[in-house]
């Protein structure tokens, strides 16, 4: 593998993230920021139909938490981090791949004020996309307290275990029962090893896709706008998960195990000149 220019991503790092399925890295993005902020005032101003499908509006009236995703090919902003910001070098330093190809991008924005919890899930049997090296960057772009930052259980990447998705209504995402069902861990937090940190703009939680993972409202009188990047690796294999996944990428015509090659997964890294 190449040597890594950020010295933000040193072996232990690297160690801490293959461990522990989550890591924080300091001011890794800082200089993208201006930028991911700008395609986000552009998305909100003219979501996707995934924007319009995901954004939820809590029933007490507090503020939608909007969502959107797959939009890095439509706006310019997106489009210039995933291909040209240091992420895909991280993320194969990260997954200890030698390639780096993106997954999809991830708009989440708790408006002040608005109740919306993301309940406790882990990301994989949402996705169409099986294997261990693969990693999300959490990017937030404002200042996020740790009360209302990403929550990460600690090695819960490493668990057999594998939990139905649910959508925020709490139906489940596929009719079949192959996924279990998921413990209640917000009843039983003590029982869990759970991290979280107070974030500045620049820094970023890269989290793998099978670590467990939530976070609460947003009590706050600022937004919490995140700009999540996700990556896979040399090993990825499209999984049929026998429904409609999120994303769906419903023009992907791929059988079960074969390697994820398509132009919607652009290999970002190594870079080719």
């Amino acid at each position: 593998m190449q040597k890594l220019h950020y010295p933000q991503i040193d072996e232990r790092t690297i160690k801490t993230y293959q461990t522990e399925g989550a890591v924080l890295l300091k001011g890794i993005f800082t200089p993208w920021i201006e930028t991911l902020v700008t395609g986000v005032t552009e998305l909100m101003a003219d979501p996707s139909e995934y924007g319009h499908a995901r954004t939820v509006i809590p029933k007490d009236g507090s503020a939608p938490f909007f969502q959107d995703y797959c939009n890095w090919s439509r706006i310019p902003s997106f489009r210039q981090f995933v291909l040209h910001s240091a992420a895909a070098e991280i993320a194969a330093a990260l997954m200890a791949s030698e390639t780096a190809k993106f997954f999809h991008d991830h708009t989440l924005v708790k408006q002040p004020g608005g109740s919306t919890v993301t309940p406790w899930h882990h990301d994989q049997p949402y996705y169409c996309v099986e294997g261990r090296q693969n990693v999300s960057f959490w990017i937030p772009l404002d200042p996020v307290t740790e009360e209302i930052s990403l929550r990460c259980i600690r090695g819960s990447h490493l668990w057999e275990d594998e939990y139905s998705p649910t959508r925020f209504n709490g139906s489940k995402l596929y009719e079949h029962s192959r996924f279990k069902d998921l413990p209640d861990i917000g009843a039983n937090q003590s029982e869990y090893d759970i991290v979280s940190w107070a974030l500045e703009p620049g820094d970023a939680v890269a989290f793998h896709f099978r670590t467990l993972h939530g976070a609460k409202g947003n009590s706050t009188a600022r937004s919490r706008r995140v700009f999540s990047a996700r990556w896979v690796g040399d090993d990825a294999v499209f999984s049929d998960r026998g429904g409609t996944t999120s994303p769906p990428f419903p023009e992907l015509r791929l059988k079960e195990g074969e390697p994820l090659v398509s132009p919607l997964f652009p290999q970002v890294w190594p870079r080719v000149i």
